[in-house]
């Protein structure tokens, strides 16, 4: 006999869960990047991320990083704890090394050999002014506002050339 229950949460108001699986969440996607100052400064200073915690693994380091939730002031140690607890994280893991090496060290999943994995999106509250601050902060392209026929969405990229989808939160497909 199946059970559902209907689980209601900030990110999907009306989901329908089993009961083996209510209190699931997505918590964190994980890019392998070449140089992780060039990564932690993009993800920061651009774009607004916090360092929640970095844990070193011998040949490797593991960075996680998420937005600040909205209306609550955490210090930093609440932030490292609660890691895995919360939805929307971003884990950079740096293979010490591969900033020496030449060229991509990484497929970014949209390009032949290794497509697969596509993007990870944010949203904002006003897609042309984020665009324009993108813009302002000399980021990379993948597709502005003005290209292609979806009108309301772009496309930058990170120093590892993964592409990150710019959302209006307000849009509706």
């Amino acid at each position: 006999m199946a059970y559902h229950v209907h689980a209601l949460s900030s990110s999907s108001p009306n989901s329908t869960s089993t009961m083996a699986t209510q209190g699931f969440q997505f918590n964190h996607t994980m890019y392998r990047v070449k140089d992780y100052k060039k990564s932690l400064d993009f993800y920061t200073r651009i774009m607004g991320m916090s360092l929640l915690d970095t844990h070193e693994g011998g040949d490797f380091t593991l960075f996680f990083l998420a937005f600040d939730k909205p209306g609550v002031n955490e210090t930093a140690e609440e932030k490292k704890a609660g890691k895995f607890s919360r939805e929307g994280i971003l884990e950079l893991t740096y293979n010490h090394g591969t900033e020496k090496e030449e060229g991509d060290v990484y497929s970014n999943g949209n390009s032949d050999p290794g497509r697969g994995f596509g993007h990870i999106a944010i949203t904002v509250p006003d897609i042309k002014a984020a665009c324009e601050y993108f813009e302002s902060q000399g980021v990379n392209w993948k597709k502005r506002l003005t290209d292609g026929k979806m009108k309301n969405i772009a496309f930058i990229l990170d120093p590892d050339n993964y592409w990150i989808e710019i959302v209006e939160s307000k849009l509706r497909l």
